[in-house]
């Protein structure tokens, strides 16, 4: 099995722990479960499309919403995240340091849609956009729109 599908394997068990809990949750865990494996095709794409690392891509996609995951909460996820995404990441055993700290950095940058990062933030936050988009969820912030417009543009060639 290739680490796309192991660390999904993975993160599917995490939010399984948080199924029939009485938190208070921003948005459903069923919705984390089809963001999660659609935005990791979208990552795959764009980094085919963009001459990036497709499989790490397709893991940052993944795994990006992790702060909302354990917290339940949409505000501040990102950030709130950070910490306890290397720790998943690191406990699984399939990534050296040095891409514990890119992956886990992608997902604590992904709702600065404003700021450009690393090329694999850029991924993240594109496929995060565009994934929003595909399902028909609202763009309320206008730097999410400008993205989308951007990736539809790149696609399109």
């Amino acid at each position: 099995m290739n680490r796309v599908f192991q660390i999904q394997e993975r993160y599917l068990a995490e939010i399984a722990r948080f199924e029939n809990t009485s938190m208070i949750r921003d948005i459903s865990l069923n919705w984390e479960k089809i963001h999660m494996a659609s935005c990791a095709a979208v990552g795959r794409i764009l980094a085919i499309k963009r001459g990036a690392d497709a499989e790490l891509s397709s893991i940052a996609c993944s795994i990006h919403d992790y702060g909302r995951i354990i917290t339940g909460k949409q505000y501040d996820h990102a950030a709130v995240g950070y910490e306890p995404l290397k720790l998943f990441l690191a406990q699984n055993g399939y990534f050296t340091s040095e891409e514990i700290e890119l992956l886990a950095k992608a997902a604590q940058n992904h709702s600065s849609k404003k700021e450009i990062g690393s090329p694999l933030e850029e991924i993240v936050k594109d496929a995060d956009v565009f994934d929003c988009y595909q399902y028909g969820l609202p763009l309320e912030r206008e730097e999410q729109r400008v993205r989308l417009k951007s990736i539809l543009e790149e696609l399109s060639h």
